[in-house]
């Protein structure tokens, strides 16, 4: 059945509440795995082009690492900045470490939300919306689903929604320019992930 504007919005609507309510509150051992497979399913069930076979993944890759490398770069010089510093030292870092850097950052959070708003919402909304207004409504969906980790953190929900929406807008141009959700992913891991070393690297830094 095609998607029709009140199926895309309950998706949209459904995407939010499960990315900001209910998978918080989720144990971490079940996260990922469920994360993860229900953006898949969702992936699925929207049939989305996520472009991850030749040759489409190779203009994603290219496109999404030079993407990671600028962001890396923004990221280091970011921290030689007071006010950066001292919202690092703020943060609660999840513990073990390393299943954070190498399971939840990547496949609980970057695949996860990539397959489901990049591709699932992405893809079902530019069919009904168009390309320009679809893009808007993933974005604006991905904004509003940060809203309970901004209270989470302590930080501007006002802020934290308007700079993830302007994130999942990127990253669905990036998919849409590319044909591979490969490109968002990268671009997503980068920011991820060197955000995520930044605040250990402050961490370190406090403790010694």
């Amino acid at each position: 059945m095609p998607p029709s504007r009140t199926r895309v919005s309950v998706l949209a609507g459904a995407l939010v509440v499960w990315n900001g309510v209910v998978a918080p509150r989720l144990s971490p051992r079940w996260l990922v795995p469920v994360h993860a497979a229900l953006a898949g399913a969702l992936a699925a069930a929207t049939d989305a082009p996520l472009g991850l076979r030749p040759p489409a993944v190779g203009r994603g890759t290219r496109l999404g690492l030079l993407v990671a490398g600028a962001v890396s770069v923004v990221v280091a010089a970011s921290m030689a900045l007071p006010p950066v510093r001292r919202g690092m030292q703020k943060r609660r870092l999840p513990r073990p470490v390393a299943a954070w850097l190498l399971v939840r950052i990547p496949i609980g959070t970057v695949w996860s939300e990539e397959a489901a708003f990049r591709g699932a919402l992405g893809t079902v909304a530019a069919q009904v919306f168009g390309p320009g207004w679809g893009r808007a409504l993933q974005a604006t969906a991905f904004g509003l689903s940060h809203v309970a980790d901004a209270r989470g953190a302590g930080e501007s929900v006002v802020g934290t929604v308007l700079v993830a929406g302007a994130a999942g807008w990127t990253f669905g141009w990036l998919y849409d320019v590319s044909g591979s959700l490969a490109a968002p992913m990268f671009a997503h891991l980068a920011i991820n992930e060197a955000g995520a070393v930044a605040a250990l690297a402050v961490a370190s830094s406090v403790r010694d």
